[in-house]
């Protein structure tokens, strides 16, 4: 029987990964394999990078890689030079070295496990042709299928929604996860993977571990976070507070309602003194597909 551990999404979040770890040890497994997101949003970019080289995980690259990997370079769309919309862009190209820098250019972007005693299993980070378009735990047969065109492998496990799922999908057995940092269901969990394969296919068990973000707190404050990031990291800090998407409903809401508004505290108190139910994805209002 091969047994891995599948973590994804981990976002900078060293605190959260730590508590992964000290769970982790009481499973043995013959490997451990990172399903992109590293790096970003959480202030321990650097550390988590270094953590996954020093074990020798397998990783693959998530869009959060993407964006580090392109800023500054002629692959960076014009938009990101809007230093209210993307300010942790240039924070993050901070956190990391050039030498990590160089040493996340070389990761592949998805990963085949062929093991001898179970079936081959695909690890991506979004989807096939896109890793920043997620498969979130609600989708049908038939929009799955144009997404998997052209895969082989009848497991797939994918990350970037943040949401554990566990389906059966046609000829497909779709896994995700979860996120280790940043948590998206509104509870303070960190959520990885065990899988156990066998001739019959692949067995999913989720952990979910408690963890506290304090330390993660601290640290954004003795770097100034807010004040670097202004009102796109008091949001990235209530993500982290409340384990719920605050960004994407933000920026949903100022497009649709007042796409010229500026990135200040009298937009942000806009917001925030609305509902932001109708400006939230469906996944993130009733997710489904957990183990």
């Amino acid at each position: 029987m091969t047994r891995l551990a599948i973590l994804a999404d981990i976002h900078g979040n060293l605190p959260a990964l730590e508590a992964v770890l000290a769970d982790l040890a009481a499973f043995p497994v013959d490997g451990v394999i990172v399903a992109g997101d590293l790096v970003n949003w959480g202030p321990f970019s650097a550390a988590v990078v270094e953590r996954a080289l020093a074990e020798g995980w397998a990783v693959i690259r998530g869009n959060n890689e993407f964006y580090l990997l392109d800023y500054l370079t002629p692959r960076a769309p014009a938009v990101w030079d809007d230093p209210a919309h993307y300010p942790l862009l240039p924070w993050l190209r901070e956190q990391l070295g050039d030498q990590l820098h160089a040493r996340i250019a070389t990761w592949p972007d998805s990963l085949s496990v062929r093991p001898p005693d179970a079936p081959p299993l695909l690890v991506i980070h979004g989807s096939p042709r896109d890793n920043a378009e997620g498969i979130v735990p609600a989708i049908e047969e038939a929009a799955l299928a144009p997404l998997l065109a052209g895969v082989t492998e009848g497991t797939i496990v994918a990350a970037h929604t943040h949401l554990p799922m566990d389906r059966q999908i046609g000829r497909w057995h779709l896994l995700n996860p979860g996120s280790v940092g940043v948590p998206l269901q509104g509870e303070l969990v960190a959520s990885y993977l065990l899988l156990e394969g066998t001739a019959g296919g692949w067995r999913g068990t989720f952990r979910r571990v408690p963890f506290s973000n304090e330390a993660l707190f601290a640290e954004f404050a003795r770097q100034r976070f807010v004040a670097r990031c202004g009102i796109i990291g008091e949001l990235v800090l209530a993500e982290f507070q409340t384990a719920r998407l605050q960004v994407y409903p933000f920026l949903r809401w100022r497009q649709a309602i007042c796409p010229d508004a500026p990135f200040d505290r009298d937009t942000l108190a806009r917001f925030r003194a609305i509902d932001p139910i109708p400006y939230l994805p469906p996944a993130y209002l009733d997710p489904v597909g957990a183990g």
